[in-house]
């Protein structure tokens, strides 16, 4: 898949957390989905492309989730 359509479906992902009025919660949704419905490979593709991009157009709780996920690495 490309790293452009695992971006936009990643920052779907954060629009609807976004709503939650606590942000440590919506951070924690989105970190949640990624882990139970994205493959490694996806996660893997996303956090590369974070880093070589800088998170350039990552919605910042895909931001927040993936730094999680890489803390628990």
């Amino acid at each position: 898949m490309s790293a452009e359509n695992l971006v936009k479906m990643a920052n779907q992902i954060a629009l609807f957390f976004a709503t939650e009025p606590d942000r440590e919660q919506a951070v924690k949704g989105v970190h949640q989905h990624l882990q139970n419905f994205w493959t490694p490979a996806m996660r893997i593709e996303l956090m590369a492309w974070q880093l070589e991009r800088h998170g350039e157009n990552l919605h910042p709780l895909v931001q927040s989730a993936l730094a999680e996920m890489g803390r628990s690495v």
